[in-house]
């Protein structure tokens, strides 16, 4: 008679990075373009959030849009510059 071991693993999950969405003050696009290039891009945003988002960039230069992981933050930057904004990406502290 044989005795069979069964191995328990235990796997900890690793939290991915967080990334957050820069977005930078530009003197091109109307600020109704910049919401409605926020609220097309980033789903979750609302109409309050985009203004508010677009208001900061325009007053400090820059404005945090999102945070999420890695490859949707640089999904939601490279789509934001696409539509002729100015996004980067830096690692959340």
């Amino acid at each position: 008679m044989s005795v069979e071991t069964i191995e328990k693993r235990s796997t900890t999950r690793k939290i991915a990075p967080r990334y957050r969405v820069l977005l930078h003050n530009d003197d091109f696009n109307s600020m109704e373009y910049v919401v409605e290039t926020l609220l097309k891009t980033v789903s979750s945003l609302t109409q309050p959030q985009a203004v508010s988002i677009m208001m900061e960039a325009h007053n400090s230069g820059i404005a945090l849009v999102i945070t999420c992981a890695q490859e949707h933050a640089e999904f939601y930057s490279e789509t934001l510059n696409n539509h002729g904004l100015t996004s980067t990406i830096e690692p959340e502290e």
